[in-house]
């Protein structure tokens, strides 16, 4: 399996000592997500000034701090910006989610694409469509039939990696059998659907941020306010988990319970992300290593992740909506983006072995 790049380690930086706790912090570990923030703010101003009214980045930027004329109010508060917030907090939870799966396994392939977890949720989203109409839980029916498939996936994929602990080569090939499970069920399910509930699931698992409303951001945000932090404080102790579950122990960790909650954080976050738009591919998988090399850490930074994660999906999302001909879901984009660079890492693994 592919390692992490560890060389990193020896680069110098600053101790900070705050209290009673002290880390090394290097200078690029915190102007890279200071730069991605307001690539950020500067992306999303552009997206929600284009559209068949178009508004001017200025006049964007004084709506959004209550200066806006009654039209601009309207079309940005209740037409854009809810597709914005939906990508932002999307790109995220799966910058997040992705830092967290790599760092955990110690291996760049880990991903809630290739683990499984984003295809559980298109298989509950489907079966909501296909078998229920959609409609039968009302307007929330498919995003919560796609958290329940996303959760359940994570569920059975923590109870059948679980032996004494979580190893991440195990989880890594448990998470791709379940992978290849669900897409036979979504399959299946495509399979024996009428036309009409076939081309709305299709739409569906591609991955999309039309139509986002603020029911869909809401949801999202509540999560995120919670997990986010929570993967945040798991920072320190993905730090000695990098190193071997020996070295934890040594160092004092509790490794069942600390592999457990980085787990948990993590399905939690591309479950959210999902039954809010969709699976959108390859960002948790791309969007870390970037992060990694930026920075030049040791292991994927979980806040620069997030931030670029959200840069990938509003990024593509405007670029799909102004450049191309005609306007795509983000989750095709993404994956064109995400494919190629999933075979370099194979490519790269396998010479590393030759």
């Amino acid at each position: 399996m592919l390692d992490q790049p560890t060389a990193a380690v020896r680069r110098p930086g600053r101790v900070v000592r705050i209290g009673g706790a002290s880390g090394l912090l290097r200078w690029r570990q915190l102007v890279v997500p200071v730069v991605a923030f307001a690539v950020l703010v500067l992306i999303s101003a552009i997206s929600m000034g284009r559209g068949d009214f178009p508004i001017s980045i200025p006049d964007v930027l004084r709506t959004l701090v209550g200066l806006g004329v009654g039209a601009q109010d309207f079309i940005i508060f209740e037409l854009r910006a809810p597709r914005i917030v939906v990508g932002v907090l999307v790109g995220l939870a799966l910058g997040v989610a992705g830092a967290l799966f790599q760092t955990f396994a110690r291996n760049p392939l880990a991903s809630p694409d290739t683990l499984g977890i984003t295809m559980g949720a298109s298989a509950g989203a489907v079966g909501a469509i296909v078998v229920g109409g959609g409609g039968a839980l009302g307007g929330l029916g498919i995003p919560l039939a796609a958290l329940l498939g996303a959760l359940l996936t994570g569920v059975l994929l923590f109870l059948l990696t679980w032996r004494a602990g979580i190893d991440g080569y195990r989880l890594v090939l448990i998470g791709i059998a379940l992978w290849s499970l669900g897409t036979a069920l979504v399959d299946w399910l495509l399979t024996n659907a009428e036309i009409y509930e076939a081309a709305s699931a299709y739409v569906w698992i591609t991955g999309s941020l039309n139509a986002r409303t603020w029911d869909h951001a809401l949801p999202l945000a509540v999560a995120l306010a919670v997990l986010l932090p929570l993967g945040l404080a798991a920072g320190r102790v993905l730090g000695v988990l990098q190193f071997g579950d020996d070295t934890a122990r040594g160092l004092g960790v509790r490794l069942q319970t600390a592999q457990a909650a980085v787990v948990l954080i993590a399905v939690g976050c591309v479950a959210f992300a999902v039954s809010a738009a969709g699976p959108i591919a390859f960002v948790a998988l791309v969007v870390p290593q970037i992060a990694l090399r930026l920075t030049g850490g040791s292991r994927p930074p979980l806040l620069a992740s997030g931030l670029l994660g959200a840069v990938l999906v509003v990024g593509a999302d405007l670029v799909s909506r102004t450049v191309l001909p005609e306007a795509l879901p983000v989750g095709i984009l993404t994956a064109v983006l995400g494919a190629p660079y999933l075979l370099w890492l194979l490519v790269r693994g396998r010479r590393q072995f030759t």
